[in-house]
C-alpha cells in the first residue's frame, strides 16, 4: 500500500513521521510514504485543487492526505478547502495543524536536543507546555529558537545554525507522538484516519 502526501511547501515534508507513525497505530495495512514534490516542473500548480490533482498524477497512491496548516482560519474553512478540492476518488484524509505543523514538533525535548547536536545539553529551552501548544503565535519561531538554544551555540555559529535542516532531522528522531493525542487538532487528525482506514477495510 501507498499513501502520498499532498502540502504547501518542501518544510512539510517532516509531517511524514507523523502520518507513518498514526498508520502504524492504527492500521492493519503497511503503508510506503511518498511526498508530492512539485517543485521541479516547469510550471508548478499554484492552487490547491491542481497541486492535488498533479500530485495523485505523479505520485499514484491507496491513500491520500492533504495539509494545510489552519494558520489564521478555523479548522472547519480548511475542511472545506480541501474537500471542495479533491479530483480523484482516492480516499483522503485532511491533516490541519493549529497555526503551523511545528506545533507538533514542540513537545519532545530530549529529541531536540539530539536534533541539535547537542544531545547532553542543560540549556533551558523554554517549551511551552503541551496544552498551550495550539495557541502559540509562531511555533516555528518557537521551534527554530528551541533548536538555536539546544544547540549551546553562540555568535556567527549560532546565526549559521541549520534550523530547517535541523528541525526535519528531528521529525524522524521522534518515536512516539502519543502525548500529541491530547490536541484537539491532532486527535481529529488520527479520528478521521481511522474512519477512513475502516471504510476501506484497512483498520
Amino acid at each position: 500500500m501507498e499513501y502520498t502526501l499532498v502540502s504547501d511547501g518542501p518544510s512539510d515534508q517532516v509531517l511524514l513521521p507523523v502520518l507513518d507513525w498514526l498508520l502504524d497505530e492504527n492500521s492493519s495495512e503497511s503503508f510506503s510514504p511518498h511526498w508530492a514534490d512539485l517543485r521541479r516542473l516547469p510550471n508548478p500548480p499554484r492552487n490547491l485543487r491542481d497541486r492535488i490533482k498533479v500530485g495523485v498524477e505523479l505520485y499514484p497512491c491507496d491513500l491520500l492526505f492533504v495539509h494545510r496548516d489552519a494558520e489564521r482560519f478555523p479548522r472547519e474553512n480548511r475542511i472545506v478547502e480541501i474537500r471542495s478540492s479533491l479530483v480523484a476518488d482516492t480516499p483522503a484524509v485532511c491533516v490541519i495543524p493549529v497555526k503551523m505543523q511545528e506545533a507538533w514538533f514542540l513537545f519532545d525535548t530530549k529529541a531536540i536536543r539530539s536534533a541539535a547536536g547537542n544531545p547532553r545539553g542543560r540549556h533551558d529551552l523554554d517549551l511551552p507546555r503541551m496544552k498551550t501548544v495550539e495557541s502559540v503565535p509562531d511555533p516555528k519561531r518557537v521551534l527554530y529558537t528551541a533548536l538555536k538554544t539546544a544547540s549551546g551555540l553562540s555568535g556567527r555559529r549560532r546565526r549559521d545554525f541549520p534550523t530547517s535542516e535541523r528541525a526535519h532531522h528531528l521529525a524522524n528522531l521522534i518515536e512516539d507522538f502519543s502525548p500529541l493525542r491530547s490536541l484537539a487538532a491532532f486527535a481529529a487528525l488520527e479520528t478521521e484516519l481511522q474512519a477512513v482506514l475502516l471504510e476501506n477495510g484497512w483498520r
